[in-house]
């Protein structure tokens, strides 16, 4: 399992617009091979930073499955606007649970 973090900046004023498209991003998602679920966090001392965590089964579901699909076509079209800065994405595995 994968797990994908992006820290995202949208930009101020566009938090309302940013978390109704996301309710319809989630959805496009969530539909794609290896998808095994999100959750975003949004900032309690920076109100218009979320943190969007998404499993994968694999890495190459997210780099290859999604990223070249006509599904992130249309998660860019909902969401990318409402960034700036454009967010950093890492992924990473677990190497230890409590």
């Amino acid at each position: 399992m994968i797990l994908e973090i992006a820290i995202l900046k949208v930009i101020e004023g566009r938090e309302a617009e940013f978390e109704r498209a996301f309710d319809e991003a989630r959805g496009i998602v969530s539909a794609v091979p290896g998808f095994a679920g999100l959750e975003l966090q949004k900032c309690i001392e920076r109100p218009n930073e979320y943190a969007l965590l998404i499993r994968w089964e694999t890495l190459r579901d997210h780099t290859e499955g999604f990223r070249k699909s006509a599904a992130y076509e249309r998660w860019k079209k909902l969401l990318h606007h409402c960034y700036d800065p454009f967010p950093t994405v890492a992924h990473y595995v677990r190497v230890a649970e409590a």
